[in-house]
């Protein structure tokens, strides 16, 4: 049971996060942050903070502030909430959407990236995407990190049961009973509580978009 950072590493050396495309100078800036810390900083609050931390965002939202400037909370168009509804075992939508947005989420896999690029609500944009270096990213948060064994943020096309426990501390996830299911399936997500500070683990950010065969790089945003 559980997994070491080495472990980890050595089956997913490179963890993968797709942006905004203009995002990546507040990420330097201000860390890579879940929703709920960048409402935070953003200072962000009442109905405007209830309707993006505790409802489905159909759409992207941007937020503004006076010192920081411009961002944007991406939209959750891959929930389908009647069918997520359904799903839950022992929470509400209101406590999933939160739990969601605490943290903030990587993809273990360039084929999980390329699923999401290459989704219907995405293959037309273009997205600044992250490509950092596994092992010192996990030995420095490895108390924050959660893995999850499904797509947290996905209903389709099947809503696979979900709860509080599919979020488990690296000591504790099931790495080696889920070998059997292979690369794909055997760590889904990869999740930091509240966000990190990507800049010391992080080995590229490039402008991507889908393209007929599957990703395309438009250009290099920064290159270690």
């Amino acid at each position: 049971m559980g997994v070491t950072p080495e472990e980890l590493a050595q089956a997913y050396p490179r963890l993968y996060h797709m942006a905004d495309a203009q995002s990546w100078e507040s990420i330097r800036k201000h860390g890579l942050l879940s929703t709920s810390s960048l409402l935070d900083l953003y200072e962000v609050k009442g109905k405007e903070r209830a309707d993006i931390e505790t409802r489905r965002r159909s759409e992207s939202v941007p937020i503004l502030h006076d010192k920081h400037g411009r961002a944007v909370v991406r939209d959750q168009k891959p929930l389908i909430e009647s069918k997520l509804q359904k799903a839950l075992k022992d929470c509400t939508l209101e406590q999933w959407y939160r739990l969601l947005n605490k943290y903030v989420f990587f993809w273990l896999t360039p084929e999980r990236l390329q699923t999401l690029l290459c989704a219907r609500a995405y293959r037309g944009q273009s997205h600044a995407v992250l490509t950092l270096e596994t092992l010192p990213f996990v030995r420095r948060y490895e108390d924050r990190i959660v893995l999850s064994p499904m797509n947290s943020g996905n209903t389709q096309p099947i809503a696979h049961p979900r709860g509080i426990a599919t979020f488990q501390k690296i000591g504790d996830y099931p790495f080696r009973e889920r070998a059997k299911y292979g690369d794909y399936y055997q760590v889904v997500e990869l999740a930091v509580e509240n966000g990190a500070d990507v800049k010391e683990s992080v080995i590229s950010v490039d402008l991507m978009q889908c393209g007929g065969d599957g990703m395309k790089t438009l250009g290099n945003i920064f290159e270690k």
